[in-house]
């Protein structure tokens, strides 16, 4: 669960900067992150602690991300994650613990599949 958390793509959906994972992974792909400065256009990519995701300069006008930005609000962002919404960055503080992970999944019932 950690490693799916340390997605990009899910990242910039839970900085809000996107309305969906899919809308967050095309975001990605179409080149509107930046890691630490730098373009990263894989969704799959591992973000790391103290690592600073960004949105780029020009992107912070398109109306999708400032309206997802709106909406987003009542989602709440993850202890794991600091936001600096004036800018669109944000920084990862820590790994997240699979009791910050809000998702309602029972891990035994995918290993209890897989293991047939």
């Amino acid at each position: 669960m950690r490693l799916l958390e340390q997605r990009l793509d899910n990242v910039v959906y839970r900085a809000g900067w996107a309305s969906s994972r899919p809308q967050a992974r095309q975001f990605v792909n179409h080149g509107h992150v930046r890691v630490n400065g730098k373009k990263v256009n894989i969704p799959s990519y591992q973000v790391r602690v103290d690592q600073v995701i960004s949105v780029k300069e020009q992107s912070r006008k398109n109306e999708f991300i400032r309206s997802s930005v709106e909406t987003a609000r009542g989602r709440g962002v993850p202890e794991w994650l600091e936001l600096d919404p004036e800018n669109f960055s944000g920084k990862v503080r820590n790994l997240p613990d699979r009791e910050q992970i809000k998702i309602p999944i029972q891990e035994q019932l995918i290993v209890e599949l897989y293991s047939r």
